[in-house]
């Protein structure tokens, strides 16, 4: 199945109803977390959109300034942990500006749906896979991750990597990445952690605070948008606790690796 053009969907609440509140203090009530702010659950999507919207066009180079380049190694591990075999079907949530779609892909990968909720990152990752000539058995759409529109047991894999923790309600994600799984199929989320080097974390935390807000400001002209990347780190679930909402979720086997003394950390869990 080929498609060049991302589709947009009217992901409206269906008989699967994820529903429920996130249980581990992103979200609340009616308010849900915006780096440290709280703001209106209903406008989160909307600001989280604007932030991409905003960083789109400069999304790979500053990953790379942000990151020292190590981010292509967390995904070339992330990768290869997902394990790409021809007869399987992966769905690439947040999908970004396709690095882990085109992963899949060179790695032999079966058929491939590559989603992101923003269609400003979806068009860059469309353009990326057209220059690179992955158009074959790739589908790119326009998804909001806790509400995706595929039928229950549909595919063997389901990535997100760097996606979680700008979703709204994050146990909705992940009981829709369950349910769209079909039984054996892997769930693997790839997300900034909590650091576990003590020694580590004074220069994390002065390169979080400090360096990449500068380096927005810069090169992407848009501090703002990196001072709300900087501070949704800081909100996201530790590594034991983003483990225990697997389970909750309904996965079995679940485990994670930590990255880079545990500034980045590999999630997964099977539906069985």
């Amino acid at each position: 199945m080929t498609d060049n053009a991302p589709h947009t969907y009217d992901a409206s609440p269906h008989s699967h109803g994820t529903g429920g509140a996130d249980s581990f203090g992103t979200s609340s009530g009616d308010t849900a977390d915006f780096g440290y702010r709280t703001v209106p659950k209903s406008e989160k999507k909307t600001l989280v959109r604007g932030v991409f919207d905003s960083v789109a066009s400069r999304y790979d180079v500053m990953n790379d300034l942000m990151s020292l380049g190590v981010h292509r190694v967390w995904k070339r591990i992330f990768n290869a942990e997902l394990g790409p075999q021809p007869g399987l079907k992966l769905l690439d949530l947040a999908g970004g500006t396709g690095d882990i779609t085109f992963g899949w892909l060179a790695g032999g990968g079966g058929p491939a749906i590559m989603t992101d909720i923003n269609a400003s990152m979806l068009s860059v990752g469309r353009d990326r896979a057209i220059a690179r000539g992955y158009v074959s058995d790739l589908t790119f759409c326009v998804v909001d991750a806790e509400q995706i529109p595929l039928p229950d047991r549909s595919v063997d894999r389901v990535t997100i990597a760097f996606g979680l923790r700008n979703c709204t309600d994050k146990m909705a994600v992940l009981r829709e990445a369950r349910r769209v799984l079909r039984p054996g199929g892997r769930f693997l989320c790839l997300e900034f952690s909590h650091v576990q080097v003590a020694a580590l974390a004074p220069i994390y935390d002065a390169w979080s605070f400090k360096v990449l807000p500068l380096l927005g400001e810069k090169i992407a002209k848009d501090r703002d948008s990196y001072q709300y990347l900087a501070e949704s780190i800081r909100t996201f679930p530790d590594q034991e606790t983003l483990a225990d909402m697997f389970r909750d979720a309904g996965f079995s086997h679940v485990r994670y690796q930590s990255l880079s003394g545990g500034i980045a950390a590999i999630h997964s869990g099977w539906r069985v």
